[in-house]
């Protein structure tokens, strides 16, 4: 049997579902963009956010993009451009990301609470003294590493170096030193203790280690989202299910590290970062 509406009551319902589907598409976030580093550069990284980007997403009514990066150089260009939303950043990258472009830690990432810097050179070399490394060729990290960039710059200020080899990862600055091609690279003592197995038969050696504690890295978000919006998503983040949370690194309930010494590193040697590609490179 056909059934009639009266019109007025066809066009209530059609009014009702417009403006349904208005309120719907208000309620769309838009874009968010987290950054990350993978050294590596696998796709491992991307299972390893699916599901927390999915409950990001499904919470916060956005669109959750992840868009990892090589190195830290290129993560500072992508904070210098305020393109990332969210970002879970390494100490040095933090430092920049707070003093520079007024990012915001929400959170502090599982790490190594005792993470220092270190020089390492081959096991058969004989020198014994940071000073030792005047006029030699040495090998640091990228751009944003605490352990592998600013430490050790900061270390050998007032040094003067016959060249400094940027390498993109800390096991390629360990290659470099087991290759002769540097007589001492930077990196944590994680990372040595990660890749020089991975390097045999070449035997590191410890030369210096730095007498700070880097602190862990953070969970930092954009300068660019309403602080309504930044308050809501700390909320989100921090109910997440633990196990959703320890996926991607981050601890809901953790104290964010206090920044203010490593901030000052970076300062310091900001002010020596455009003589680094002038050989002999003068740092001071």
């Amino acid at each position: 049997m056909f059934l009639r509406f009266p019109r007025r009551l066809f066009l209530f319902n059609l009014l009702g579902l417009t403006f349904a589907a208005c309120q719907a598409k208000k309620e769309f976030e838009g874009t968010l963009t987290i950054g990350a580093i993978n050294y590596g550069g696998g796709e491992q990284i991307i299972n390893q956010y699916a599901k927390f980007n999915t409950y990001l997403g499904e919470k916060t009514n956005a669109y959750i993009q992840l868009e990892p990066v090589f190195n830290e150089n290129r993560a500072v260009e992508r904070l210098e451009a305020r393109a990332w939303s969210l970002v879970f950043a390494p100490p040095g990258l933090a430092a920049i990301a707070i003093a520079r472009y007024q990012y915001v830690p929400l959170f502090p990432l599982i790490g190594i609470s005792n993470l220092r810097s270190i020089f390492v050179v081959r096991k058969d070399n004989p020198i014994t003294e940071l000073k030792q490394l005047q006029g030699q060729t040495v090998a640091l990290g990228q751009l944003g590493s605490a352990t592998g960039y600013y430490f050790p710059l900061y270390n050998l200020y007032g040094t003067t170096l016959a060249d400094i080899l940027f390498a993109p990862t800390p096991k390629a600055a360990l290659e470099f030193v087991a290759q002769g091609k540097a007589i001492a690279c930077a990196v944590s003592e994680a990372e040595l203790s990660l890749y020089s197995s991975q390097l045999a038969p070449t035997e590191f050696r410890i030369l210096f280690k730095d007498p700070h504690y880097v602190p862990l890295g953070v969970v930092l978000i954009g300068p660019n989202i309403e602080l309504n919006r930044q308050e809501f998503i700390r909320k989100v983040m921090s109910d997440s299910p633990s196990g959703l949370a320890q996926e991607v690194g981050y601890v809901t309930n953790g104290q964010v590290p206090d920044y203010k010494y490593m901030i000052s590193v970076v300062d310091r040697v900001s002010s020596i970062s455009s003589k680094l590609q002038i050989k002999p490179v003068r740092l001071f």
